[in-house]
């Protein structure tokens, strides 16, 4: 019986792999890991590349003219887009893009790169530390276009979720204190300053807002 069961069972292993070779099932399944390993340097490779362009392009913000700069962020901006072509759903392409973006001026293209970066979708692949700066610099976006105060809220929003993610960030504390100073809310604005005092005892961004609410 077992026997049997056995030369039946081979049999059917002998069946499906000639099936998988008459249609060249392995060799597809090869090629597509082998592209998908291809794509993945490649997306990797222009990553590298914006990231050290949008890095020359911060540091020549200061010291040369402002159409070499805006000219480095549009190059990082372009491997941002190459890299997000190959791997989509890469959220650091998408940042990198986002920041390129914010030196040109882009605010508005740059919140939506930075909501792309940290959908669903492409969130899976930040650490808390990434998630973490990723809201935080949503959130600066936000209060800059703060012109009729409807995103106040949203930024205080993402702020509250970038501490929950990574507590030891003075920054987040610092702007979420802006935030609540624009709302009026005196009280947690310096909860929120002191808490960053105690991420960054340093911090004269902090202990200056503080002596102004205590003034």
């Amino acid at each position: 019986m077992w026997t049997d069961l056995l030369l039946q069972g081979a049999l059917i292993l002998a069946t499906v792999f000639m099936f998988l070779a008459m249609h060249d099932i392995p060799k597809k399944i090869l090629n597509k890991i082998r592209y998908r390993d291809r794509a993945d340097f490649q997306a990797k490779r222009h990553f590298v590349l914006g990231a050290q362009l949008l890095a020359q392009a911060r540091s020549s913000s200061g010291s040369k003219s402002r159409s070499s700069t805006i000219s480095l962020a549009k190059q990082a901006e372009s491997e941002a887009d190459k890299a997000i072509s190959l791997d989509p759903k890469d959220a650091a392409a998408h940042i990198l893009k986002a920041l390129a973006l914010d030196i040109q001026g882009f605010k508005t293209s740059a919140l939506d790169s930075l909501d792309v970066a940290l959908s669903p979708l492409a969130g899976k692949s930040l650490t808390d530390q990434e998630r973490a700066d990723a809201l935080i610099k949503r959130a600066e976006l936000k209060i800059s276009m703060n012109r009729r105060g409807g995103r106040v809220d949203s930024a205080i929003d993402d702020l509250n979720k970038a501490v929950e993610s990574c507590s030891g960030n003075a920054k987040a504390f610092c702007l979420l204190g802006e935030c609540y100073k624009m709302k009026k809310m005196k009280a947690e604005a310096q909860a929120a300053f002191e808490e960053a005092l105690k991420v960054d005892p340093s911090s004269s961004v902090a202990r200056t807002a503080l002596d102004q609410l205590a003034s």
